[in-house]
C-alpha cells in the first residue's frame, strides 16, 4: 500500500508541477496520449519451460515538462500488458500436427517518469523510472491441430501470489515527423521479483515498447 501511494504521489505532484509550469514557463506544458506494442518476457521463465516474448499492448497518457533548454519531464498513466508465453509443437501418429500455445498475461497500470534529452528539436533521448500496480492476471491456453484452432481455455489465478508493485528502469527514443504526431521506441527492465515469498530466482518483467504518441496543442 505504501508503493501504490508513494506511486500515485508522484504521478500526482508531476501533474501539479506541470499545471504550474504552464504559467511560468516560456516553453508550454503539452499533453498527450499514447500507445502500441509491446514485446514482453519473464526472466528465468516464471515456471514456462522455454518461455518466449509475448505481444500485447500499451496505452495512456502524458504529461511533456520542459525544465531547461533541450531537457523536459514526462510522467505517463499507461496500462500495460506484460507477460510471456511458450509453444510446443508435436507430430502425432494419425492427427498430425498438434500444437499448444501457453501464455501468461499481467495487466499492470504503470507509472513511466522519463528525464528527455532534446538531440534535435524533433528528436528525444529518455530515461528514468517505472511505477507498476499489478490490476489482472491470468493464463491462456490455445491449441491446434493442422493449423485448425481447438478453442482456448482462460485461467485466472490468485494475485495474493504476486507482488502488487513493480518497479522498473526505462531507457528509450521518440521522433516527432510533426509538432503532435511522433515514434516512441522504449525498453523497461524489470528490478523487483513479481512473486511473493519467491525461494527461487527472482522472476522479472522485461518489455520493449514501440507505438505512436500525439500531443495536443
Amino acid at each position: 500500500m505504501k508503493k501504490l501511494i508513494l506511486g500515485l504521489a508522484v504521478t500526482a505532484s508531476s501533474f501539479a508541477f506541470a499545471q504550474q509550469t504552464t504559467t511560468t514557463s516560456s516553453s508550454p506544458v503539452t499533453f498527450g496520449i499514447k500507445g502500441g506494442m509491446n514485446v514482453s518476457s519473464l526472466s528465468k521463465g516464471a515456471d514456462l519451460d522455454d518461455s518466449k516474448s509475448k505481444i500485447g499492448f500499451n496505452a495512456g497518457v502524458f504529461a511533456n515538462i520542459p525544465v531547461a533548454t533541450n531537457f523536459s519531464i514526462q510522467p505517463e498513466v499507461i496500462y500495460n500488458d506484460l507477460g510471456s508465453k511458450v509453444t510446443y509443437k508435436n507430430n502425432l501418429p494419425v492427427v498430425g500436427e498438434y500444437k499448444t500455445e501457453y501464455s501468461r498475461n499481467l495487466g499492470y497500470v504503470a507509472v513511466p517518469v522519463m528525464f528527455q534529452y532534446n538531440v534535435i528539436p524533433n528528436l528525444y533521448l529518455e530515461a528514468g523510472p517505472e511505477f507498476g500496480f499489478l490490476v489482472s492476471a491470468n493464463d491462456k491456453l490455445k491449441s491446434s491441430t493442422n493449423g485448425n484452432s481447438n478453442g482456448s481455455t482462460t485461467t485466472s489465478l490468485n494475485k495474493d501470489d504476486f507482488q502488487t508493485f513493480n518497479f522498473g528502469i526505462g531507457i528509450g527514443a521518440g521522433y516527432y515527423f510533426t509538432d503532435n504526431l511522433g515514434l516512441t521506441a522504449r525498453y523497461t527492465a524489470g528490478v523487483t521479483d513479481i512473486f511473493k515469498n519467491n525461494s527461487g530466482d527472482a522472476v522479472r518483467n522485461n518489455v520493449f515498447q514501440v507505438g505512436l504518441a500525439f500531443k495536443f496543442k
